[in-house]
């Protein structure tokens, strides 16, 4: 369960993170690159999708919403019929921590602006 969040640090299961990360069926992965800072494009994600088959995304975006959402990712997700879920971090990770209680969402978390 993600504790809080603050500009560019994460507070997951009483441990803090300082870069952008993925979670996933309780595991994290940090260190999470994009191709493109601010863009989320489905070079960035699939593998992930494709792995974990998650009932939906979460996107945080940033506490002032720069990351952007590219059309074709989310083409790539209604393909599959993904639930998107992207808001400012501040608010993505509340909404992740309410889907986990009794789904398998996959949050995508940028940390910083």
């Amino acid at each position: 369960m993600i504790e809080k969040y603050v500009f560019g640090k994460i507070f997951i299961d009483r441990h803090s993170y300082t870069s952008d990360l993925i979670i996933v069926d309780d595991q994290v992965f940090e260190k999470w690159w994009r191709k493109k800072g601010h863009e989320l494009c489905v070079a960035d994600i699939e593998l992930f999708v494709d792995q974990y088959k998650p009932t939906r995304l979460i996107v945080g975006t940033g506490k002032f919403g720069r990351m952007k959402i590219l059309p074709e990712t989310i083409s790539y997700l209604n393909s599959l019929q993904l639930e998107l879920d992207a808001h400012k971090t501040q608010q993505a990770f509340l909404i992740y921590n309410h889907f986990a209680k009794a789904e398998r969402p996959m949050g995508a978390f940028h940390l910083t602006c």
